[in-house]
């Protein structure tokens, strides 16, 4: 594995190991401040408002900034239908353990919020602080119905109304099954570090009962849920870009 030695947000590739081009985007901390990861959701990558907006924050204040596009999306290589909870909890893993140094902050949005609480548990050396954008633990059980899941296993993939554009949404069989591995709800999440959930009061796509289970289950006892007025799933206007700022800058200041 081979990482090319960089200190901006300029793009940059790296193989985990087996040939897979995955592309990410460094920005360096100053000495002994955290760096922020952000993980993006599903079918997302590391160009969209809320990423843009976090690696903005940090430049200002000298924080590291991780973003990454899991294989198959954004400017990484792969297949889209390749990928798996299994396979991009690695890809982020691999990132973080071979760009950076010292403590961590994991800001993850929908599905990137699953895949940051199972970071904090795989990495609790590194990771300090947590932030749950719309996060969304085990959404391939309660976000099908049993008429989609039957389809996925007889067809393959499953095709949805996509609510941001024109071309449905996909589900792949491989990704739907390797949710079962990486269930977190209806049992005791071992995170223990400060943690901030900010969600949406109209989320269609992640009702507000998953996140306030999430607060409940959560070991942690410096847990906090912010609920914003009239905002949806995607938490992306400038009002709610702030709201997401003003979370991360607590977690910030939490931990220095």
């Amino acid at each position: 594995m081979q990482f090319p030695n960089i200190s901006s947000s300029d793009l940059a590739y790296f193989d985990p190991g087996d040939g897979r081009r995955i592309a990410y985007r460094y920005r360096s901390p100053a000495e002994a401040k955290p760096t922020i990861v952000f993980l993006p959701g599903y079918a997302s990558d590391m160009e969209g408002v809320k990423a843009v907006a976090i690696d903005a924050y940090c430049g200002q204040r000298e924080l590291g900034c991780l973003r990454l596009d899991y294989s198959g999306t954004g400017s990484s290589g792969g297949n889209f239908a390749d990928g798996t909870l299994t396979r991009w909890l690695q890809e982020v893993l691999t990132a973080i353990d071979l760009v950076t140094e010292g403590p961590l902050i994991v800001a993850g949005s929908s599905m990137g919020g699953w895949l940051a609480l199972h970071t904090a548990m795989k990495r609790p050396d590194r990771v300090k602080g947590l932030l749950g954008i719309a996060t969304a633990p085990d959404f391939t059980d309660w976000g099908y119905t049993p008429e989609d899941k039957d389809i996925l296993k007889r067809d393959g993939k499953l095709e949805r109304p996509n609510p941001y554009g024109p071309e449905p949404g996909v589900t792949w069989l491989g990704f739907w099954q390797s949710g079962a591995e990486h269930r977190l709800l209806n049992n005791i999440i071992d995170v223990t570090i400060p943690i901030r959930l900010i969600h949406g009061e109209l989320d269609t796509e992640v009702g507000l009962g998953v996140a306030l289970q999430l607060l409940r289950e959560l070991r942690s006892s410096d847990v906090q849920l912010r609920l914003v007025k009239n905002a949806g799933h995607r938490l992306s206007e400038p009002h709610e870009i702030h709201a997401i700022l003003v979370e991360l800058h607590g977690l910030v200041e939490r931990i220095a």
